[in-house]
């Protein structure tokens, strides 16, 4: 493509978090360029936000009403062509349906919705729209999950058995949401965050990435989910037991009150011939072992690696990938697909590579059946 794609955000002001991450990961291969935003609905933060960032102060907003509006007012080859959402859970769905409609691309952050209902709404507005939607399950853009993936799919370790999947955080071991932490005190309110805490915050990236794995829908599941510390309002702990579409079973650990732990997901997946293990705070080796061979290890760049991992890999071997070169890989392989849409013209299918409103409707399932289990004396419920 000889220019970039053109990108506006929704959230991501002064002192947010995930916005500065969106955009580290948005710039890193140069394909996407930051032109506009609504960075708050407060006008003046969102200004002030605008000139941290150096943009043009005729293209920094007050509302996404606005962004969309005038954006869409400008010329084809000056306006937007993708809107970044990077907001609390309940101000995801108003801004991606207002984007689709106007012919926008959508890149959100997770969970996808604030409820199931907007969940499948979102999902029939994307279908309708024809435009590119993804979800940033950023977890799926390193290269060693995509070589997991592809040992699944070759056969390498068998027919799947079990899966163990956890991600366990420690940063609400306390009560920090009654102190003036951001970030806590969004993630703790139902109002804001929706029905579940660590499930929703990344409980759903525990499945997704056990799915994307894989291969395998979950079946059914059976939830104990806890709410530890108290005085908070949401789940901050939860075991739960997975049945998947082929007869495996699973476990899946999410929390965020291990005291001490940073962000240590991890991934045993196990076949009738072999497992392998992938951990996060390791990302860049992926080990296998079999029954009747010796112990592999895959390494980020290295030997034998499969082409989608090699396709999704910057820098020569011994050289860390890590968090955002992950995230990045499902911001480049988006501005390619839209690149290849404004040009008319088709791309390699390993580019087409990254989550999905059909995974964020997954997440969402996923995240009322495991509260109703959760709640239910009736411990084993279905997963469609």
């Amino acid at each position: 493509m000889t220019r970039k794609v053109r990108m506006g955000m929704v959230g991501g002001g002064i002192g947010a978090f995930i916005g500065n991450v969106h955009r580290m990961a948005a710039g890193l291969d140069g394909m996407i360029e930051l032109v506009c935003g609504a960075f708050s609905s407060d006008a003046d933060r969102s200004r002030r936000s605008g000139e941290e960032l150096g943009l043009d102060p005729s293209r920094v907003y007050g509302s996404f009403e606005e962004m969309i509006q005038s954006e869409l007012a400008l010329p084809a080859d000056k306006r937007m062509n993708l809107v970044s959402i990077v907001t609390p859970n309940h101000m995801h769905f108003a801004p991606a349906v207002q984007a689709l409609r106007a012919g926008f691309n959508v890149i959100c952050d997770k969970p996808m919705t604030f409820d199931l209902e907007q969940a499948f709404a979102l999902q029939e507005e994307v279908k309708k729209s024809g435009l590119i939607f993804a979800l940033t399950h950023n977890y799926t853009g390193y290269p060693m999950v995509k070589q997991a993936r592809h040992l699944v799919k070759c056969g390498d370790i068998g027919e799947i058995r079990k899966v163990v999947v956890e991600y366990p955080q420690g940063w609400l071991s306390t009560l920090l949401e009654a102190s003036e932490q951001k970030q806590a005190a969004w993630r703790t309110d139902p109002s804001k965050s929706g029905i579940a805490g660590a499930m929703g915050d990344i409980g759903t990236h525990a499945e997704n990435l056990a799915e994307y794995i894989t291969g395998l829908k979950i079946s059914s599941l059976c939830a104990d989910i806890s709410t530890l510390v108290e005085g908070r309002k949401l789940d901050d702990d939860g075991s739960v037991l997975l049945r998947f579409e082929n007869g495996a079973r699973g476990i899946l650990h999410a929390s965020q009150i291990c005291a001490g732990e940073e962000n240590n997901l991890a991934i045993r997946v196990y076949g009738d011939r072999g497992g392998f293990e992938w951990r996060q705070m390791e990302p860049n080796t992926l080990t296998v072992r079999y029954i009747d061979q010796p112990i592999k290890v895959f390494r980020t760049g290295g030997v034998g690696v499969c082409t989608a991992a090699q396709a999704h890999t910057r820098i020569p071997a011994g050289h860390p990938e890590g968090y955002l070169e992950a995230f990045a890989n499902i911001y480049r392989n988006v501005a390619m697909c839209i690149a290849a849409q404004i040009e008319g013209r088709e791309i390699d299918p390993i580019y087409h590579d990254y989550p999905s409103v059909e995974d964020g409707l997954r997440g969402m399932q996923f995240i009322y059946a495991v509260i109703e289990s959760g709640k239910s004396d009736q411990k084993w419920l279905p997963f469609k």
